[in-house]
């Protein structure tokens, strides 16, 4: 491989990286969202499971939405592991990425090596 041909692939493989890398930004950036709404979820079903019917032996009052909230609840804690693989991926395919970018780094640097010997 040229030294031009190296250059191009280190430049895509560069680019590809950053797009990886935002990626990862993006999935993170959607998880916290998801964490948000979950802790605001947790905070609804601990206010509901304090108030307790004083005239049935300890149960909600709302039961209905209590259990709509835990379904709701379950969901996104479903959403967040897929969040998790997905970014597990993205993780892999940036450590192949860099992996790939070192070698190119390397038959660049020889290419190098080998022009500035052959002139000096």
């Amino acid at each position: 491989m040229g030294l031009a041909a190296s250059q191009s692939r280190f430049l895509q493989l560069t680019a590809r990286q950053t797009d990886l890398e935002f990626k990862g930004q993006q999935i993170n950036q959607a998880r916290t969202a998801n964490a948000y709404e979950m802790e605001k979820m947790v905070a609804k079903l601990t206010e509901l499971s304090k108030q307790i019917d004083p005239n049935d032996s300890g149960l909600i009052l709302n039961p209905v939405l209590y259990n709509q909230i835990e379904n709701e609840l379950s969901s996104k804690q479903s959403i967040d592991r897929n969040y998790e693989l997905d970014l597990k991926n993205v993780d892999t395919l940036h450590n192949e990425v860099q992996t790939e970018v070192e070698a190119v780094k390397k038959v660049i640097d020889k290419n190098v090596d080998m022009i500035f010997k052959t002139f000096a």
